[in-house]
């Protein structure tokens, strides 16, 4: 479903630890294991998802050592990263709301995520274990992801935007488009239909404390698929409290309060008359820029006021960009555009999450893709990837 395999402790910061990444994938035993939750997945989503690395970039290392078919596992992953992009691209903030018309009505599912699943104490192993372990690590194995979405819209008939708003708040390597649409995806509004697991699911991918006999995942899929179209009655939260309760991470809508950033009046008189590049959470490598330019961090107010992040990720991130910007501020969109009115000239990539504040004044350059274009909206993956790859027969030709 998409590129969202992280397992999370070991994620450190920067351009060292991403490379050192790349050079411990290995294609075939992800292609044979990548469903598995203890399979051989990249962990390089976190890095992907910040542009420390491109896809680009990813698959010109692993290309130089060995060959891969355009049809590859690890190449389809990728081409799932860039058809949410492209999805994103064409809904604009349209992916916020349902595509089309899921099992049933939008009205039909609760507004909000109840607080035993939020807590972990549901009752089914693998559910409390997904919530856990998101909180713990800031990530999930994708199959973990798609287990819990389903539980929560289709069992627990709870709207896909509540769960999909709590989840990539929690995420370490959170992207909207990839997030949202992976919801709307195992919802059935942005697919053909809901996606759907049982125990038996369960068993065959995840380790032995996951597993959720006798639990209501403990059915057939008809019974399951009836359940999801309203022919029979959703679950209900527990009667009682089931196991200990889980702390939520709190979530903070600016950088922490130790991570040092520079005033926005230094700034502007550092920018005057001179070339700055801005680097973004979305976009933290290095660039080629003259020696005289200034390449300036920046976290707008106006995203992280909607979407706020963990302790874990300001820091991975804040670390991140410190690597490739020389200065760091936190400002909204106005202060900022009043700073940087003195630059001879001010560029950055361009990204979905920062594009509505920062279109107006700064020139954006289109973030590196891997696939060719592909112009008409496409409603399904697969229209995508027949389109994207046509004629195509080995990864190499992609660069």
């Amino acid at each position: 479903m998409s590129l969202s395999d992280f397992s999370g402790l070991d994620a450190w910061p920067g351009q060292a630890a991403a490379r050192a990444r790349m050079d411990a994938v290995q294609p075939e035993a992800y292609a044979r294991t990548r469903n598995h939750l203890e399979g051989a997945v990249t962990r390089l989503s976190p890095y992907i998802t910040h542009g420390v690395l491109t896809l680009r970039e990813v698959l010109t290392h692993l290309l130089a050592d060995e060959s891969l078919d355009i049809q590859h596992k690890l190449v389809y992953e990728f081409g799932w990263r860039e058809f949410f992009r492209h999805a994103w691209s064409h809904h604009g903030q349209g992916i916020a709301q349902s595509l089309h018309a899921g099992p049933l009505p939008d009205e039909a599912y609760a507004p909000e995520l109840p607080a035993d699943i939020r807590e972990g104490r549901t009752g089914v192993p693998v559910i409390d274990m997904a919530v856990r372990t998101l909180y713990a690590t800031g990530t999930l194995h994708n199959h973990a992801r798609m287990w819990l979405a389903s539980y929560v819209v289709h069992l627990r008939r709870v709207h896909w935007r509540a769960g999909a708003d709590w989840m990539v708040a929690h995420l370490f390597d959170g992207d909207l488009g990839s997030n949202h649409l992976s919801w709307q995806w195992v919802a059935g509004t942005g697919s053909s239909k809901p996606y759907l697991f049982n125990a038996d699911n369960v068993a065959r991918f995840a380790p032995p404390i996951w597993h959720s006999p006798g639990s209501v995942l403990d059915r057939s899929y008809d019974d399951l698929d009836q359940i999801a179209r309203g022919a029979r009655q959703a679950f209900a939260a527990p009667h009682q409290v089931i196991g200990e309760l889980v702390v939520e991470p709190a979530l903070h809508a600016e950088p922490l309060a130790d991570i040092g950033l520079d005033a926005m009046e230094d700034i502007a008189q550092l920018v005057q008359g001179r070339e700055v590049w801005l680097v973004h959470p979305w976009a933290l490598r290095g660039v080629d820029v003259p020696s005289t330019a200034l390449v300036l961090g920046v976290y707008l107010h106006e995203h992280h006021a909607r979407w706020p992040w963990p302790e874990r990720r300001w820091r991975w991130v804040d670390a991140s960009m410190r690597e490739v910007a020389s200065h760091c501020v936190f400002a909204d969109q106005q202060s900022l555009h009043q700073a940087l009115a003195g630059a001879a000239q001010v560029r950055s990539v361009d990204d979905p999450h920062i594009t509505p504040w920062l279109e107006t004044f700064v020139e954006l350059d289109a973030a590196p893709a891997l696939f060719p274009k592909v112009d008409r909206p496409c409603s399904s993956f697969s229209q995508w990837w027949t389109r994207a790859t046509r004629g195509l027969k080995q990864a190499q030709e992609l660069l």
